[in-house]
């Protein structure tokens, strides 16, 4: 099995250890139900390393006040540490200036920015919306909001039975009317990496823009958005070791300062009458009103942290452990995996014999073994593969090949129950 190209990162005394790594993340070292837990949801949230509880720690402890405008030294503790994190966020993902990082409150959030700022100021009836069949919810239901508003149409780009897009009829799919292509990453019920820099460059061959869904790329693979030229980059926190209720929105400047403002209030302005408002400069435009300054501060802690590791070594390290993973799951009867893309992270989606997947996810938990069940806001991704849902059990460089070992231990109590 072909999974991430990554290089090989050099040992050194200084190097820490998986098993040093893995003790710094606190919820891993407790019992669920009377065993180790064994944590593999991680596609659907990551867990927090004690740096970043730490530093959250310290700013609610500490440095907690209002940012921006505040002439008090509290104020401007917090305001340092809230553009610090920006500037480390843009550093991460190879932004080249941190006022092109807007914070959201997820990627969610940073889809709807999108939809109905670009959306609503460039799309008309006729106009057409492009989409991939493994889109999460999020990249989906945003356009078909603003596609009802505006009249125009969404097509879909479709997959392969193995979890690959059709890069082959890309080309037919993107037309004169195709105003703007919406396309994941790396598919979060799948693992399927997408080459996104050569989707961008058809694209852009077509004078489209792109809008990449990164939520899961940011916590598993190194990013370069500038590289990639993406016209908009979205991706959250809480799946990259940060805290839950922030997100970041990457976009090109011309498009940012071209766009509207998504929401209005304090922060964004420049200037207020009853007859007229001017906007702030980037990235205030796009963040009215007092912002989730503790955990864009816990984010700017977790994308150090990650740094500190190194994203290939972290990218290498999850390879291993979907090979380990894998093999154990294909020898087990019954099981059924989903998702045989040649590039691919550490996802594994299965089902086993005519058992629901909800019912796999609780008989497992039974051993301690957290993993995701059901259709991970891909239905039409799920419809596709002619399944209502999957078992989900998603890696990340903490996890251990021990814990796949107990996975495939609770999947065989399943079989024994049925």
């Amino acid at each position: 099995m072909t999974t991430l190209n990554v290089q090989h990162a050099d040992e050194t005394d200084e190097m820490r250890s998986w098993s040093e790594i893995r003790s710094d993340f606190p919820t891993l070292d407790q019992t669920i139900q009377g065993e180790p837990l064994t944590y593999l949801d991680n596609a659907a949230s990551s867990q927090m390393p004690e740096p970043v509880i730490e530093r959250i720690d310290r700013y609610q402890r500490h440095e907690h006040s209002n940012v921006h405008r505040g002439v008090h030294t509290l104020s401007q503790t917090a305001t340092d540490a809230y553009e610090g994190a920006r500037e480390a966020v843009a550093e991460f993902i190879g932004a080249p200036t941190p006022k092109q990082c807007i914070f959201t409150r997820g990627a969610t959030e940073a889809a709807n920015l999108v939809a109905q700022s670009w959306g609503r100021a460039n799309l008309e009836s006729g106009d057409e919306i492009l989409l991939t069949r493994m889109e999460h919810h999020s990249n989906i239901v945003p356009w078909q909001q603003i596609a009802d508003e505006t009249g125009a149409e969404i097509r879909v780009l479709p997959v392969t039975d193995d979890g690959e897009l059709r890069l082959d009829q890309l080309e037919e799919m993107l037309t004169d009317r195709t105003k703007i292509l919406g396309v994941v990453h790396v598919s979060n019920a799948l693992g399927t990496i997408n080459p996104v820099e050569e989707i961008v460059e058809r694209a852009h061959a077509r004078d489209v823009p792109v809008l990449v869904d990164g939520c899961q790329a940011t916590p598993h693979l190194s990013v370069d958005v500038d590289a990639m030229d993406a016209d908009f980059y979205a991706f959250s926190g809480h799946k990259m070791n940060g805290p839950t209720g922030i997100g970041v929105l990457y976009g090109k400047e011309a498009w940012l300062e071209e766009m509207p403002p998504y929401q209005g209030g304090g922060e964004m302005i420049r200037s207020v009458t009853f007859e007229e408002t001017t906007y702030a400069d980037l990235p205030n435009k796009f963040e009215a009103g007092t912002p989730a300054i503790m955990p864009a501060i816990g984010l700017g802690a977790a994308v150090e942290y990650l740094t500190s590791i190194g994203m290939d070594r972290i990218a290498e390290r999850e390879a291993e452990l979907l090979d380990y993973a894998t093999e154990l799951l294909e020898a087990e009867e019954g099981v059924r995996i989903f998702g045989r893309a040649d590039d691919k992270a550490s996802v594994l989606s299965f089902d086993l014999e005519d058992i629901h997947p909800h019912d796999i996810g609780t008989i497992v938990d039974t051993h301690g073994v957290a993993i995701r069940a059901g259709h991970h806001c891909t239905q039409p991704l799920m419809d596709r593969l002619e399944i209502p849902a999957t078992a989900r059990a998603s890696f990340s460089y903490y996890n251990t090949r021990e814990d796949a070992d107990r996975l495939v231990e609770a999947i065989e109590h399943v079989r024994e129950i049925f």
